[in-house]
C-alpha cells in the first residue's frame, strides 16, 4: 500500500503505471505460487515503504488534501 496525495487522478494513473512497468505481472517469473501477481506484488512491496505512521487528530487521520 502506498499512501500519497492523489488530489489529482492523474498522480495515481501515473504512480500504477510506473509500478506495472517496473514490475510487470505480463513477466514469466519463477515465483507464482498465489497467482501471476504475486511476484510483481512482492517488488512492488520492495521498492515502497513498508512501515506507515498517519497522524490522527480527534479520531480522524489526517491525510492532507
Amino acid at each position: 500500500m502506498l499512501i500519497q496525495e492523489n488530489a489529482a487522478p492523474a498522480a495515481r494513473r501515473d504512480l500504477e503505471r510506473y509500478f506495472a512497468t517496473l514490475a510487470p505481472e505480463s513477466r514469466a517469473y519463477e515465483h507464482d505460487d498465489e497467482g501471476p501477481d504475486d511476484m510483481p506484488a512482492h517488488l512492488r512491496a520492495a521498492l515502497t515503504a513498508v512501515s506507515l505512521s498517519i497522524p490522527v487528530v480527534g479520531g480522524c487521520p489526517v491525510l492532507g488534501t
